[in-house]
């Protein structure tokens, strides 16, 4: 029953630490991309009037909600590497249902991530928008004054935490892909041992 369960988890072992280790530096190498710009776009935005960010709080919460999901989904990945380490060792291979338990929340959390993401830019943008609308059509000033004395600009720092964003979501959406494949290969598994239990946890 032991040389059936190791090649029975070979291939799936190699997909888990394989991928997780992919995910898990892509999200190092290119997750340090938005995190860097948006760190820059913060602390670019100057304190005095109102940028084209400043009036609405929900942004900066989703935006810190994105940025705690990619943190939760790279420690997620590691997990990966650390499940196809246990999977070779016979006395504590995990059951194929607690792999694909994983999976799932992987998965989940990147498809969490890549919401968040989404929900960021559409505010942004529409915001960026009715700031465009309500500009001299000819152009738009680099610092407009309104009749309530109150000043607000569009500044490189708006497009810097868009670009940020971005990557963020190129980011997730690698991720999500890798999470769902792994996903699929654990659900085979399943399917074809009916959750047969390499060990109990």
């Amino acid at each position: 029953m032991d040389g059936v369960g190791t090649s029975i988890d070979g291939g799936l072992s190699r997909a888990f630490s394989r991928l997780g280790w992919i995910g898990f530096w892509l999200q190092i190498g290119i997750g340090a991309v938005p995190v860097a710009l948006l760190i820059y776009a913060a602390l670019s935005g100057g304190k005095d009037g109102v940028g084209t960010r400043g009036g609405f709080a929900l942004i900066g919460w989703l935006t810190i909600g994105s940025l705690l999901v990619l943190g939760f989904t790279t420690i997620w990945f590691y997990r990966y590497t650390r499940l196809a380490r246990r999977m070779a060792d016979p006395e504590r291979r995990p059951s194929f249902r607690a792999l694909q338990r994983a999976a799932w929340i992987g998965a989940a959390g990147s498809a969490l991530g890549i919401v968040f993401s989404a929900l960021v830019m559409m505010f942004e943008v529409v915001q960026l928008l009715l700031y465009f609308l309500r500009a001299p059509q000819a152009g738009v000033p680099v610092i407009q004054t309104t009749s309530s004395g109150s000043a607000s600009w569009v500044s490189a720092g708006d497009m810097v935490s868009l670009l940020g964003l971005i990557f963020t979501m190129l980011v997730e959406i690698v991720v999500l892909t890798l999470s769902l494949w792994l996903l699929s290969r654990a659900s085979a598994r399943v399917a074809e041992d009916g959750g047969y239990l390499l060990h109990e946890e």
